[in-house]
C-alpha cells in the first residue's frame, strides 16, 4: 500500500534523458499547451501507456468479464473526451499525448475563447478566475469531460471577466463597422 501522505509518483521519467528528439518534441508540446514542466507531458505519456496496456491486455481476452472491462475503458475514455462516441477499443491503441493535453482544463479554456494564450489560461485557472457551474477550479490539469465544456466561464463576480468583455467590446463593434 504505502504510505498515505506519501502519494505514488503519476508519472514515469524518460529512458534515457537526455534524447535531443525527445526533447524537442517535449518542448514544442510545452509551448503549445502552455504547460509549466515536462512533468506534465510525463503525465500524459504515462496516462496514455495505461490505456495502451489495458486496451492490448482487454483484446487478447475473450471471457464475459473481458467484455465487461472493455465497455467500462471505453465508456470512460468516451466520457473523458479522448475518443469519439463510435469508437472502439482498438482506437484506443491510436491515441496520442496530444489528445490528452487536449482535454486539459487550460488548453479547454484558451480554445473557447475565454483567454488569449494558454499560459494566460493557466493563469485564469490557477488564480480562480474560471469557474465550472459556478465552482471555482484551480487545477489546470483538471481533464475536462465531454458535457463540462459548456458549464466552463469565468467564475461570478471575477474582475476578469468584466476586463475580458470591455477587450471584445470594440472588436465587436470594428466588425460591424467594416
Amino acid at each position: 500500500m504505502g504510505h498515505p501522505r506519501k502519494a505514488r509518483k503519476q508519472y514515469d521519467t524518460p529512458s534515457h534523458p537526455w534524447n535531443a528528439a525527445r526533447i524537442k518534441s517535449e518542448n514544442k508540446l510545452v509551448v503549445k499547451y502552455g504547460l509549466r514542466t515536462k512533468k506534465e507531458v510525463w503525465k500524459a505519456e504515462t496516462t496514455i501507456k495505461r490505456y495502451r496496456r489495458d486496451a492490448r491486455f482487454l483484446l487478447g481476452m475473450d471471457t464475459e468479464h473481458a467484455e465487461v472491462e472493455k465497455l467500462q475503458l471505453l465508456n470512460h475514455i468516451k466520457r473523458i473526451g479522448m475518443l469519439k462516441a463510435d469508437g472502439k477499443l482498438e482506437d484506443i491503441l491510436d491515441l496520442t499525448v496530444e489528445d490528452v493535453l487536449r482535454r486539459r482544463l487550460e488548453t479547454v479554456v484558451h480554445s473557447l475563447g475565454l483567454a488569449n494564450t494558454a499560459k494566460q489560461a493557466r493563469i485564469f485557472i490557477v488564480h480562480g478566475h474560471i469557474a465550472m457551474n459556478g465552482r471555482k477550479i484551480n487545477a489546470p490539469g483538471y481533464m475536462v469531460k465531454t458535457g463540462e465544456e459548456q458549464t466552463i466561464g469565468f467564475y461570478p463576480g471575477s474582475p476578469m471577466e468584466k476586463i475580458m468583455k470591455e477587450a471584445t467590446k470594440p472588436a465587436a463593434a470594428e466588425e460591424k463597422n467594416e
